[in-house]
């Protein structure tokens, strides 16, 4: 390729010139392509490798110098002498005789830069070539990378790093490439090559060791193996890459979501380092935007735009406090450097002005930002206050725009709800309207969630239900109205709402408990969803619109627990409470399906409305579901699986003599799941969680685990002296709830979890608030960062261990229904799901969204589906009836593919393909020869008929004999996740699939005689098939002449059969009795002289050279309609059974196997004789159309070729199916064949 020109200062240096002229040279490296050219060739390759020479991807270059200078410049490099040789070709015939006519060169130098410059250029355009920030030396690598590991395009390469790898107790230097979706290792020693390839996705474990000989080292588990990596130059900024890839690998698996990068960055600083990638910006600028959010809790499409030292006024003290400030889209932030001093948020849309103030010794470079409650924040020591000014300037035009936008079109909806506002503790809170008072009832809808008859909660539901009249007083309300008090001066010294200085004070007064009637607004303020609620005016009113009514999976689990959501409660033992619940949690299932609804939500949700009015309370679920407790409500809780496994390492770290105990009693992970998920409002007294809440929401989920450690440290003796898993919960169930609030104004509310515990003496009474403070005295030095740290970690195990439960699962399903071992279906699902994420990795021709075919809410076998593309490969690798040619064997994986696809939709899920294999590895003949006659029988799919159904019809014939029944329309009501549907077509549970499916095993077996017939085309089609299949098979002649011999028969059976059809028609009248059976026909032809007619061979000349010409004669033959009318009129040749039946020079003749010279021959039938067999006639013209009564049956298909002994062994023949498996993983690793010998594993080739 041509590149711009770079200066060389020695050109001769481990290069060998092979061809010059006066000003230009083509060189090629020392060592490339004889045999790494002895010692000076191995170090020469060797060097290449460590030092990341470009002559690694391009060992031949072009240089251009002018006879009297010493530089030369470098202006092609190619990496293979083909194209090098038509880079220099080209030099000769165009530049050449114009570079003689200058007389200065300088001149020549700059034209011929020019002119290579206008060749890239040129190039760049045609080729529509995007112009990106990869530098020229990333490209380099990028080209290395896809040469040494066969990458398509599609795999996008991040960075590559210098580094050791050990293989035993050798280190090999080389480079660590690290891509979107697989980690590679390259190493060239001199002569000794070693690559590696490993899936993000196949990886369990993740993390930086350090040893006396390896102080900083990576090791990188797989399920089979471990690999060490050390001698980083950066080790931190390398592990921290291979931990954000290895996250989005998990999430895929997780949820589905694959990676898309952000074309919106700002293109590169000059002092940016030379071969950071775009899309290593891209994600170093993810995971800051992702620190940014969870610090200030922003919502999650937020991102960072830049941050900045400096300094803030903070009048509450009278001080200028360092720190930084950052800057995003809708947000500017500050925290202090120490960290728990100051914290600052100011949303755009509360800004009203901001202005450079004077300068001066004191204050250098201040800017000034007044919002809209008459707060004004004065920041200085800002580095490049121009720029910074210019920057929110600009983002708060965008926030003007949009909010003038939002106004206009909401702005009818939401004008008469202002005065709601005005009395808000909050000054940015927005508009908060009464829900359905308005709405009409519908007669069809199954909840009538905006009927006037249904009371709306339009404020918090805990006042309308405080049990307290007004002159009552106690010592309880005095400490109540002090808190308020307290509340009320800070707001006053530290500012009131979302842009009030946050400060250790501010934590005080949370662990102090938070005042009742302030709780439902400071849980938005602290959660971050005052935020996404601002703005998102209406949302939650048009998501109950949308849902009202709707019946989903999600719903009918809704209405199976409203009633069981904090039952105690007089606000959930009336329609009030309980229509309020139903529409905040199906609102939300409507809003994120991949959520729906759990379990464990409905309490939560229960509690929020309590202090909060109906849409603050969707919002606040919205902020735990997908902030604070990320994947914990899903399906799988996966988010608090990985927490438990965070928990475990806590309590291993901070109560080690506990531990062992515990792990050994099982009682972690009983426990953490209950309290984490419902953040202990389950197993602690009513009025002592809500303090747990509160903490929570200022401090996030440290606070849980401060609280249960603290919990298992109070108990510890307790706990060891604990003989089973029983008597240590009785213990923690009996502590937490002797857990009380004695400052509670709330009367006592009956706790359920207490009547678990036994009858023995009740725990004296512990304070929540002393419970609490001692959390943050013990424990409180565990830090958010590392509990990050601890989750990544966790989750690649919780992930991959439901990845191994689910091919488990599978696999316990599958093995009762067929001859695989579970090892080898173990192997063969690995490849199934590795074909499918290779798929969702560089797409496919297949026409189907590769994301759209994994839905981990799904039963086990549907969780992976393959479309046709991804099934031809594994076609071609595992099927024992794959043709060597290519183009052969996709017609015939189509006929497979659609024999398979039982409903229709394109995809065939794990138990389906191995349904198809294993009749093809373990089936008997007549299982194979059936299985090949129905993939013919199914009609032909066009490319007009675009909807998939159009086999589906067809087909359901064929599915009971390859696979028993499946459940179908079933309801499933665990899956919470799945989209809105009323039904499922599967459940979840493998048990409810081993019930039915063992009932399906039973069925009786099909009955030949109820196979459709297969007509002529049909016919045609399934020789094309047999000949196919027999190409480059060791005795490829015996089988071709066998399927002649086959071929002929059947036709004869066909016109014979077309015969009597006819002969019944003229008996029985016009109407035709499709209730006629050839078969009657060949039963009686096979009696007496009749038998030899099996045998018989028509003659006709030698078979013609080649295979082609008998696929060619069979393309264009076609069979003429016959009817009783022409019988005895043909002029066909009857030969004598006896003159032909030794004739084996002319047994290999048959219809389908004439010259070209013959395609225009056809057949002719006439009465046929129990000797004679029919032959070509030559004198008729070519028919060109079918015939539509001519059809064979299945019983006449399997009789004619149990007559040849060569298809019979052909059928019967074993498979390997080990050798087959181990083929296909070796060729599939990364989707084509690599260089090395086999997947992940290192090859050492010389």
């Amino acid at each position: 390729m041509w590149v711009h020109p770079e200066e060389v200062l020695q050109a001769g240096a481990l290069w060998i010139t092979e061809r010059a002229n006066p000003y230009f040279i083509l060189q090629k490296r020392k060592g490339h392509g004889d045999g790494r050219g002895g010692l000076a060739g191995l170090l020469v390759g060797t060097l290449d490798v460590v030092l990341d020479s470009s002559a690694r991807v391009a060992p031949y270059r072009i240089l251009y110098q002018t006879p009297d200078s010493l530089i030369y410049w470098i202006i092609a490099h190619g990496c293979s002498r083909k194209e090098i040789t038509e880079h220099w070709e080209w030099l000769e015939q165009n530049l050449l005789q114009t570079l003689s006519i200058f007389e200065n060169e300088n001149d020549i130098t700059t034209f011929v830069k020019g002119k290579v410059q206008g060749i890239i250029a040129e190039y760049n355009k045609n080729q529509d070539v995007k112009e990106d920030d990869d530098t020229d030396k990333f490209k380099e690598a990028i080209c290395t990378y896809r040469k040494l590991f066969g990458m398509p395009e599609e795999e996008k390469l991040v960075n590559y790093y210098s580094c050791s790898y050990w293989k035993g107790r050798v280190p090999r230097q080389g480079w660590l490439y690290l891509s979107i979706n697989h980690i590679c290792f390259y190493s060239y020693l001199l002569g000794k090559e070693a690559k590696l390839v490993i899936r993000w996705a196949d990886i369990t474990q993740l993390e930086k060791s350090t040893t006396l000989l390896l102080p900083d080292a990576v090791k990188v588990s797989t399920r089979v193996s471990e690999h060490v990596f050390s001698v980083f130059l950066n080790i931190n900024e390398t592990f921290k890459l291979m931990e954000q890839l290895a996250n989005i690998a998990m999430r895929q698996l997780l949820d589905n979501k694959g990676f898309e990068q952000d074309r919106s960055l700002p293109k590169l600083k000059r002092k940016t380092p030379k071969k950071v990638s775009a899309l290593k910006r891209d994600l170093d600028a993810r995971a800051k935007s992702e620190r940014y959010r969870a610090l200030f809790r922003l919502p999650k499409d937020e991102k960072l735009d830049g941050h900045t030292g400096c300094t803030l006024w903070t009048p509450f003290n009278k001080m200028h406090i360092l720190g930084q400030m950052f800057v995003s889209t809708n947000y500017i932030c500050f925290t202090s450097k120490e960290e728990t001093l100051c914290s600052l948020i100011i949303p755009l849309r509360e800004v009203t002005i901001v202005e450079k103030a004077d300068s001066s010794n004191f204050l250098p470079s201040p800017v000034s930002i007044s919002t809209k409650n008459r707060m004004t924040f004065l920041f200085a020591n800002l580095k490049d206050r121009d720029f910074l000014v210019q920057r929110i300037s600009d983002f708060l035009q965008q926030t003007t725009s949009k909010i003038y936008f939002e106004r206009e079109i909401t702005g009818s909806v939401n004008s008469s709800d202002d005065e709601v506002r005005q009395g808000s503790l909050l000054s940015s809170s927005p508009q908060r309207s009464s829900l359905g008072s308005e709405g009409s009832s519908e007669g069809e809808r199954q909840f009538n969630l905006n009927d006037n008859s249904v009371p709306t909660a339009t404020q918090a539901l805990m006042t309308m239900y405080r049990r307290r009249s007004p002159e009552e007083f106690n010592p309880k309300l005095a400490k109540e109205f002090l808190k308020e008090q307290a509340w009320k001066n800070h707001f006053t010294e530290y500012g009131q709402g979302v842009c009030m200085y946050r400060t250790e004070k501010t934590k005080d007064l949370v662990l102090k408990g938070i005042p009742e009637n302030m709780r439902g607004e400071l849980w938005l303020l602290f959660s971050g969803a005052i935020n996404e609620m601002a703005t998102h005016p209406g949302y939650y009113e048009d998501l109950v619109e949308k849902s009202m009514g709707k019946y989903n999976l999600a719903t009918e689990e809704i209405e199976r627990d409203l009633h069981r959501s904090l039952p105690e409660h007089p606000a959930f033992q009336n329609e009030m409470g309980i229509a309020a619940l139903r529409r905040v949690l199906t609102a939300y299932a409507f809003r994120n399906p991949n959520i729906g609804y759990c379990q464990a939500m409905n309490i939560v949700t229960s509690v929020l409305l309590l202090y909060a009015k109906e849409e603050e309370a969707f919002w606040l679920l919205v902020a735990l579901c997908e902030r604070m407790l990320p994947d914990y409500y899903n399906t799988r809780v996966v988010g608090a699986l990985v927490d438990q496994g965070v928990f475990e390492e806590l309590a291993r770290e901070y109560v080690p003599e506990l531990y062992d105990c515990m792990q050994d009693l099982g009682v972690i992970s009983t426990i953490s799941l209950s309290w984490f998920l419902t953040l202990f409002l389950s197993v602690m007294p009513f009025e002592s969680a809500v303090v747990v809440v509160d903490c929570f929401f200022y401090e996030g989920i440290k606070v849980i685990f401060q609280l249960a450690l603290s919990v298992l440290h109070a108990n510890i003796h307790q706990l060891l002296g604990a003989k089973d898993d029983g008597e240590a919960m009785t213990v923690l169930g009996r502590y937490l709830d002797s857990v009380t609030n004695k400052d509670s104004t709330l009367p006592p509310i009956p706790h359920l979890h207490s009547l678990l515990t036994d009858n023995g003496d009740p725990h004296p009474e512990v304070d929540i608030f002393k419970l609490v403070r001692s959390s943050y005295e013990k424990f409180g030095s565990i830090r958010a960062d590392v509990i990050e740290q601890m989750r990544f970690k966790q989750r690649l195990r919780v992930i991959q261990t439901i990845e191994d439960t689910t091919k488990r699962n599978v696999v316990r399903t599958i093995v009762t229904e067929t001859a695989f071992s579970i090892d080898e279906l173990e192997e063969l699902y690995v490849l199934f799901k590795a074909e499918h994420l290779t798929s969702c990795y560089w797409g496919g021709t297949g026409g189907s969204n590769p994301t759209e075919r994994h839905d981990p809410s799904l039963p086990y076998l549907e969780q992976y589906r393959i479309d046709l593309e991804q099934f031809r490969g594994l076609f071609s690798l595992l099927f024992p009836w794959a043709p060597v040619n290519g183009a052969h064997a996709d017609p015939l994986a189509l006929r497979f593919f659609r024999l398979l696809d039982h409903n229709g939709d394109s995809l065939i899920n794990f138990r389906e393909f191995i349904s198809g294999l294993s009749v093809l590895c373990h089936g008997d003949l007549t299982e194979k020869l059936k299985l090949l006659y129905k993939m013919h029988v199914i009609p032909e799919v066009t490319h007009e008929q675009e909807e998939p159904d159009s086999a589906f019809e067809a087909t359901q014939y064929f599915f009971e004999d390859i696979t028993p029944e499946t459940s179908i329309g079933r309801p499933c009501p665990h899956q919470h996740a799945r989209g809105y549907t009323m039904f499922k077509l599967h459940t979840p549970d493998y048990r409810h699939y081993l019930r039915l499916w063992n009932q399906g095993t039973k069925h009786k077996l099909d009955n030949m005689k109820d196979l459709p017939k297969l007509n002529q085309s049909q016919f045609i089609e399934l020789c094309k098939t047999l000949y196919n299949m027999f190409s480059e098979d060791a005795q490829e002649q015996e089988l071709y002449h066998a399927t002649a011999t086959v071929t002929s028969l059947l036709l004869e059976m066909g016109e014979v059969g077309k015969l009597f059809c006819h002969s019944k028609d003229q008996e029985d009248g016009p109407a035709r009795d499709g209730g006629t059976k050839p078969a009657v026909v060949f039963q009686q032809r096979g009696q007496g002289e009749g038998e030899k007619e099996s045998q018989a061979r028509p003659c006709g000349p030698a078979k013609r050279d080649g295979r082609g010409e008998q696929l060619s004669a069979m393309e264009d033959i076609k069979l003429e309609d016959s009817s009783p009318k022409d019988t005895g009129t043909s002029s066909s040749m009857l030969i004598s059974d006896d003159e032909t039946k030794d004739d084996t020079s002319m047994s290999s003749y048959s219809v389908l196997s004439g010259g070209s010279h013959e395609l225009d021959d056809k057949l002719h039938c006439e009465d046929i004789n129990d000797d004679t067999v029919l032959v070509r006639n030559g004198g008729l013209p070519h028919s060109t159309s079918i015939d539509k009564d001519w059809a064979i049956t299945f019983e006449q298909f399997l009789a004619s070729v149990l007559t040849e002994q060569a298809l019979v062994l052909y059928f019967e023949k074993p498979v390997e199916v080990a050798a087959r498996i181990t083929n296909a993983k070796n060729v599939r690793q990364v989707g084509c064949s690599l260089l090395s010998a086999s997947d992940y594993d290192i090859s050492l080739s010389g």
